[in-house]
């Protein structure tokens, strides 16, 4: 009875790490490492460990999905491209969220700024007067030149929100283009560069094929240009 139960128990361990090296070889993993199975036999008497290995993943056959990268960088902008291991392109974009980001913070404290300046200067109130700490030293405003400094502020005012306003148009334009980027980018990952495509431009003689120039071969043809393409 032992020894059926040790051929059993052998048996099965055979054809146990059989069907792990097999799934070993259609699931690719991330690291090496090293796993424990543990088998138990009906009566639980008895158990037999299998060590399963881990083979390190080949990023060389690994091809990104363009779903899952479009909605990585729908939910957080750059995951698109850490997702497609294009790593040196996250400078790029979070650079151009930061501009914007500064951007957006200067212009909406400057047109807050003047819109104050602007409102105390209209309301002829003399205890608001924030308007003077855009004035040069020695600057009054004063009944003679009231009127310049009001439309000036005005003028600011409406030049800092309209920044403020392109700071934020721009702050989407790079949000989309970071979705658009990783999208195409996974994409384009099987897209075939191999050599044997290539591109090819020469000069070329054209035949003109006009009347009385067969004798005149000067005449004859013209110079063009020519493109192939092979694939």
């Amino acid at each position: 009875m032992g020894r059926l139960l040790t051929i059993v128990v052998v048996l099965l361990t055979t054809v146990v790490c059989q069907a792990q090296q097999a799934d070993s070889t259609l699931v690719v993993m991330d690291s090496l490492a090293v796993s424990d199975v543990r088998i138990l036999l009906p009566d639980d008497s008895t158990s037999v460990v299998v060590k399963k290995e881990k083979i390190r993943r080949d990023w060389s056959t690994w091809r990104p999905n363009p779903k899952r990268a479009l909605w990585l960088a729908l939910v957080l902008p750059g995951a698109g491209q850490i997702y497609n291991r294009k790593y040196w392109k996250l400078p790029i974009f979070y650079g151009g969220f930061i501009g914007c980001i500064y951007a957006l913070s200067w212009n909406n404290t400057m047109y807050k700024d003047y819109s104050q300046a602007y409102l105390d200067i209209s309301d002829n109130d003399p205890s608001t007067a924030s308007y003077n700490k855009f004035l040069h030293l020695g600057v009054e405003i004063n009944s003679s030149n009231e009127a310049r400094y009001r439309d000036l502020f005005r003028s600011r005012k409406d030049k800092y929100r309209r920044w403020r306003d392109m700071s934020v148009i721009a702050m989407v334009v790079v949000y989309a283009l970071s979705v658009i980027d990783a999208y195409v980018d996974a994409e384009l990952s099987e897209f075939d560069i191999s050599k044997d495509l290539s591109l090819r431009v020469q000069p070329t003689a054209i035949p003109t094929h006009q009347w009385g120039t067969v004798n005149r071969p000067l005449q004859a043809q013209s110079l063009g240009v020519s493109c192939s393409l092979n694939f």
